[in-house]
């Protein structure tokens, strides 16, 4: 159970013989995002870039070829099971901002199944003058009858909430509402919810997020809701929430102390009884009164131990007692993860990762015991459990790999599974091999890569190849059908590298904690011999070989070219975080302190300034043009970061392009179009700047 749905960061560089001082940031006027002179600066750097990408020939071509699929009626409609019904929410050429619809189970298995229409985003949005954005949905367990919607302005993090009623299809008057802020809120029944938003001055952490939790009674004011927890602001936030399982309801409540560790506390009769549990575990779900918790760690009890990486099992009600006995449901090895964790009526389902290929697994519990049945499933690439249900044995998964479109599975319970939707094939794959490897970083340890290119590639290092990587808290970087990446860029005879760098989840959660804080440098030594291993098989040289990353990926790739300039060509630097001297003090930066480390404390800015690409930019260094893209709206990383680096490089004079998205939020756009146009950008630089 995941209560922080926070991906960002990423990059370093060692300071080699840069001088790095303390003196006054020039650009910090940039950070002042609706700044009337930050604005029409924004506006004079994409009219200087986008008056050559766009201009250049692959652009168009990309454009047309990207929004047509992205608006494309043949993309799998991805259900989320709500009782009896399949919830979605589809976005297409006539639906810009999209539509929430269900449909029955029966219907979603036909051709064309008849969606009944809940709300219409375009239509609200006009009504309303706002360019809403959805951010989903949660509803009262099990009729499904209210929710709690989640909308966003351009794209923001932060969201206006609205109760709406299922059976008349429209918002609640005088419900659950709250105005525009990162809250947190969920049902407890129908006529109560736990609630975290911002209260007024203090009430958020420093992070950004609810520092409070509170039980808010229909028909009261939101000021006299009754307190249940209360934060510290150096938390990242407080969050509360039900875990619906057949059996019984469990209301918790969590204070995330940092990015990474957390107590959990079970709210019963008023009370708050907190669970003897690490403060490094990961809560997955509830299955038969087991709480289930993925070790990020050792976990020492009892005189026994479990091990990091390991999916463990202990009775709720021992627990609360001092009592209870820890059972091992996974141990993965040293070349294996767990991916996820879900749970139907009778199931759990673990999916993992063996050299970052997929294993699906369904688990019963029988007297005490985990029995494990293999589910029917591919088993090269990525597969991901996309929606379950705990009143019923019916769940959906899917499977894909780089050149195999995304297919939609069904099953219900141990039944074979069957196809339920497909991709169409978007580019013609037949061309086209997978081949992995594993080459060896600086300290020796082994490390995997992807290459997707032409079969019989000739090795004569002329080809155009692109480096795609992240390498932070935890995520995995899998194997993954993109029709863009093989529209723009493999039909343009490029070559795809995806590398798997420590600091990402491949591996589990030493993986991870391999490169964190003053460690980072082992990112960067892995994926520079990714990079060295493909010029050394003649795939290419740094002339042709470009580099992409975004959010956390973003400071990765940041720091790789500052730190070895000379072995890349090109850099697609998207949403980033560059200044990290500042980042704490940025929006949702200072919920990153666990994995980068303290930049206002004297022993780890001493690190973190060889980490930083803003302050190891040097006036003597000869850099590739970089692309930098940001969004207005991105209230997660700061545009402040792409923003002031580019104005520094500019003072140096060291050619780039910059391209801000008004709308976006973090995830660069609030549209298929504008994703369609952020794209076309990128592989049109790409292209032309690795010739």
């Amino acid at each position: 159970m995941k209560y922080l749905k926070l991906i960002t960061l990423f990059s370093v560089l060692s300071a080699m013989n840069v001088a790095l001082t303390d003196e006054p940031d020039p650009y910090l006027w940039l950070e002042e995002i609706e700044g009337k002179e930050a604005l029409a600066w924004v506006e004079e750097r994409n009219r200087e870039s986008l008056s050559v990408l766009e201009q250049l020939p692959q652009f168009q071509q990309f454009y047309d070829k990207n929004l047509a699929v992205y608006d494309s009626k043949e993309r799998i409609p991805y259900p989320a099971i709500r009782g009896e019904y399949l919830y979605n929410f589809w976005k297409d050429a006539n639906n810009e901002r999209g539509l929430w619809r269900r449909t029955t189970i029966e219907q979603f298995g036909s051709n064309e199944p008849s969606w009944e229409i809940l709300l219409d985003l375009d239509e609200l949005a006009r009504t309303e003058n706002e360019n809403w954005v959805w951010k989903g949905s949660s509803c009262l367990q099990p009729g499904y009858q209210r929710c709690l919607l989640s909308l966003s302005r351009g794209g923001a993090d932060a969201t206006v909430i609205r109760e709406f009623d299922i059976p008349s299809k429209s918002f609640v008057k005088n419900g659950f509402n709250l105005p525009e802020a990162k809250s947190d809120i969920s049902f407890i029944d129908l006529d109560t919810v736990f609630v975290g938003t911002d209260f007024g001055a203090g009430s958020m952490t420093e992070s950004g997020y609810p520092r409070i939790t509170k039980l808010w009674k229909r028909g009261t004011d939101l000021e006299q809701a009754q307190v249940v927890y209360e934060g510290i602001p150096k938390d990242i936030g407080v969050f509360a929430s039900i875990i619906h399982t057949p059996e019984k309801d469990y209301p918790l409540v969590v204070r995330a102390d940092t990015f990474f560790t957390s107590e959990v506390f079970y709210y019963r009769d008023g009370a708050l009884l907190k669970l003897d549990i690490p403060a490094d575990a990961e809560l997955e779900t509830l299955f038969k009164n087991q709480l289930l918790l993925s070790l990020k760690t050792d976990w020492h009890r009892d005189g026994q131990t479990w091990k990091q990486g390991s999916l463990v099992s202990i009775d709720l009600d021992s627990l609360l007692q001092g009592e209870g006995k820890v059972v091992t449901v996974v141990e993965p090895d040293s070349r294996s993860a767990i991916s996820s964790v879900n749970r139907t009526h009778d199931l759990l389902l673990v999916n993992r990762m063996a050299d970052v290929r997929s294993q699906l697994d369904s688990y019963s519990l029988v007297d005490g015991k985990w029995q494990r049945r293999p589910v029917d499933a591919p088993a090269i690439g990525q597969i991901s459990v996309t929606s379950t249900s705990e009143d019923s044995n019916f769940f959906f998964f899917s499977y894909q790999d780089f050149l195999t479109p995304t297919t939609l599975f069904q099953a219900e319970g141990l039944s074979t599974p069957k196809t339920s939707k497909s991709l169409p094939a978007f580019f013609d794959a037949s061309p086209y091999e997978v081949i992995q490897e594993f080459t060896e970083s600086a300290d020796g340890t082994r490390v995997p890569y992807f290459r997707v290119s032409r079969k019989g590639l000739k090795l004569d290092g002329k080809n155009k190849t692109l480096i795609y990587a992240y390498g932070g808290f935890e995520v995995a970087m899998k194997p993954s059908y993109s029709a863009t990446i093989g529209m723009d860029w493999l039909e343009s005879g490029g070559v795809f590298v995806l590398a798997n760098i420590r600091g990402g989840g491949e591996y589990g959660p030493a993986w991870h904690l391999a490169a964190q804080r003053e460690n980072r440098q082992k990112s960067y030594d892995d994926f520079y011999a990714v990079a060295e291993d493909v010029i050394a098989k003649g795939v290419t040289t740094p002339q042709h070989l470009g580099i992409r990353g975004g959010s956390g990926g973003g400071l990765l790739v940041g720091m790789l070219f500052t730190q070895r300039p000379d072995l890349f060509g090109a850099v697609a630097c998207q949403v980033p975080l560059l200044d990290m001297k500042r980042f704490n003090k940025l929006l949702a930066g200072a919920s990153w302190v666990a994995e980068y480390g303290d930049p206002d404390k004297p022993e780890d800015w001493a690190f973190l300034q060889n980490y930083s690409p803003y302050h190891n930019l040097d006036s003597d260094k000869d850099y590739p043009r970089v692309f930098f893209t940001t969004s207005t709206r991105d209230d997660r990383v700061h545009p402040g970061h792409a923003r002031k680096m580019v104005a520094k490089m500019n003072a140096m004079g060291k050619p780039n392009f910059y391209y801000e998205n008004t709308e976006g939020g973090h995830g660069g756009a609030a549209n298929n179009r504008q994703q369609a146009r952020v794209q076309a950008l990128i592989y049109t630089y790409l292209l032309n700047e690795l010739e």
